[in-house]
């Protein structure tokens, strides 16, 4: 018979014994904290960072970013790491790659048509180049439509990039300095400023 009484006042559950009964399978009652104990008791409670999805996890910098290629040959992998296998290998000197993934001391990286993988951050510069995206893109003495043109860049010509304003960058290239309009270039963002 089940007993009713003290047990159910402290908020335990009690079960009836069913041991000889016919059929009767064991029973594996739960064990209740009585309703006191469960009141009081304190459960800490941590706060964990959110991680902003606009910064990288490991340098906290911006992402996407904008690096260039330090060296003449870089492994693009499928994943970061050297087991992974190369898909890609990137082999202009100062070519512009956007980071948009950091892992470890891995960086996913694309060029300007997409391509790309996890490099290591050994291979990657913080200086800045652009890519002349625009065929014999107008080089000018200043900052304006009419500014006089002093030279003029190819498609895929790789620049220094000195400085921008929203809507123009000032590039060195083969001894030439001058500004291109912004659309013109890959490797800079619309309405970045540099200075």
């Amino acid at each position: 018979m089940a007993q009713i009484g003290a047990a159910e006042e402290a908020g335990e559950t009690s079960l009836p014994d069913l041991t000889g009964v016919a059929g009767a399978a064991p029973v594996i009652a739960p064990v209740v904290q009585p309703r006191a104990a469960a009141e009081t008791a304190m459960v800490p409670v941590v706060a964990t960072p959110q991680h902003d999805p606009n910064r990288g996890s490991v340098t906290n910098l911006p992402l996407p970013r904008y690096v260039t290629l330090k060296n003449g040959e870089g492994n693009a992998r499928r994943g970061p790491g050297l087991t992974h296998r190369i898909d890609w290998v990137f082999t202009r000197v100062g070519m512009p790659l956007r980071i948009t993934a950091e892992y470890e001391h891995w960086r996913r990286v694309e060029d300007a048509e997409g391509a790309g993988g996890w490099v290591h951050y050994s291979l990657l510069s913080g200086v800045r180049s652009v890519l002349v995206a625009q065929d014999m893109a107008g080089i000018h003495a200043w900052p304006a439509p009419d500014g006089e043109v002093i030279a003029q860049a190819e498609l895929g010509v790789i620049a220094k990039l000195l400085e921008c304003l929203p809507d123009w960058c000032r590039i060195a290239v083969d001894g030439e300095k001058g500004w291109v309009p912004k659309a013109a270039l890959w490797g800079v963002d619309p309405g970045e400023v540099i200075e």
